[in-house]
């Protein structure tokens, strides 16, 4: 499966995002803030082999992207080194601040040359930050070279799908500021909506309880929603057959078109959204493998926006949020008609994303 990919971010001139800054003899750790209630988001590490560069390497994380600043005074001894005795792998300096004295380098991380190493608990993307030493024509050199390795860490429990197909982690950073870091989930939930489930498989008619959500560093609250929701054999979904169970910015229809139990329940918090949704499994296919492929979106939480949870029952459409009145095109096409509340969600204020479920559902005997 191919990464999800957004714009890279503009380079800012400083930092953006808190980060902490060792000499190289230690290990220098980037962070996002720390939040109690959630797993350690993704981290940055460099580490050395030789030499002692002081404050000399700093290093960013993205959702999709690093980026990697350079002292020019690489060793702390006064005597600046060249853009072009540096590189990231098969990378070139991408940029320069000749006030700080800094060069920056920044690539996807798929790019210059990196090594990804997946392991249970996380993804690891290494790159080699390699300073060689200026060449006089002569056999001597004043300095000696370096070699930095570069190391994005995620953690697999910020994967946005259960027993997704690896390297599939599609958390969304938002491009207008670094500080717009935020993370989408999309869970299995046990059935009393405590705990992640523990595995994907169900027999025929039993309820899903699935839950997405959004974490949010450094930001305004945030309201998540479930866009739309596509039901596909295979990770692809433009493939067939294939089932849209959630449709016209949050209608989940399935209850409508099957009398199915499936349903939106009461929101919990505003970057959660939970709903249910009874098992099924395709006609004429053997194969008892699902993906649910998710489209998330969250906006401020002070913000109007045609998005929605609504839900069908006997007496019509209910929204989750207890304004049924947002659940008035439900029934036609909400592209084509205007919201009961004006919209006032400009692009920097919506985030999106896409989450994949990969579940099983066998036949009860």
């Amino acid at each position: 499966a191919v990464p999800y990919q957004k714009p890279r971010p503009v380079i800012a001139q400083g930092p953006s995002i808190d980060q902490s800054k060792q000499t190289l003899q230690n290990q220098l750790v980037w962070r996002f803030p720390q939040m109690s209630e959630i797993p350690e988001p993704p981290r940055a590490s460099v580490g050395h082999e030789e030499q002692e560069p002081a404050d000399s390497v700093g290093v960013t994380c993205g959702a999709d992207y690093v980026q990697v600043r350079v002292n020019q005074d690489f060793y702390g001894t006064g005597k600046l080194i060249q853009s072009e005795q540096l590189s990231l792998g098969d990378c070139p300096v991408t940029g320069e601040f000749s006030s700080a004295q800094l060069f920056v380098f920044q690539s996807e991380l798929h790019g210059c040359g990196s090594e990804l190493e997946i392991s249970e608990d996380e993804l690891v993307y290494t790159f080699d930050l390699t300073y060689t030493p200026e060449d006089h024509g002569v056999s001597i050199f004043r300095t000696s070279g370096a070699t930095v390795a570069v190391s994005c860490h995620y953690p697999r429990q910020h994967v946005v799908s259960t027993d997704a197909l690896l390297p599939r982690w599609l958390p969304f950073a938002a491009t207008k500021t670094a500080e717009d870091i935020l993370v989408f989930t999309l869970r299995l939930m046990t059935d009393d909506w405590k705990f992640e489930r523990v595995n994907n498989e169900y027999n025929l008619g039993s309820m899903l309880h699935v839950e997405a959500s959004v974490i949010q560093y450094n930001h305004v609250p945030l309201r998540v929603f479930v866009h739309s929701c596509v039901a596909t054999t295979v990770p692809d979904v433009r493939a067939l057959p294939r089932y849209s169970f959630i449709e016209n910015h949050g209608c989940l229809v399935d209850a409508k078109l099957t009398g199915s139990r499936s349903r939106f329940l009461p929101r919990p918090k505003e970057d959660k959204l939970q709903f249910e949704l009874e098992a099924f499994t395709f006609a004429g296919v053997d194969d008892p493998t699902i993906y649910i492929t998710c489209g998330l979106v969250a906006i401020a939480a002070s913000a109007y926006s045609d998005h929605k949870a609504c839900s069908y029952a006997a007496d019509g459409w209910t929204s989750a949020e207890g304004y049924d009145d947002v659940c008035f095109c439900c029934d036609s096409n909400c592209e084509d008609m205007a919201p009961i509340n004006p919209v006032d969600v400009s692009e920097g204020d919506q985030w999106e994303a896409e989450a994949v479920l990969e579940v099983k559902v066998n036949e009860a005997y």
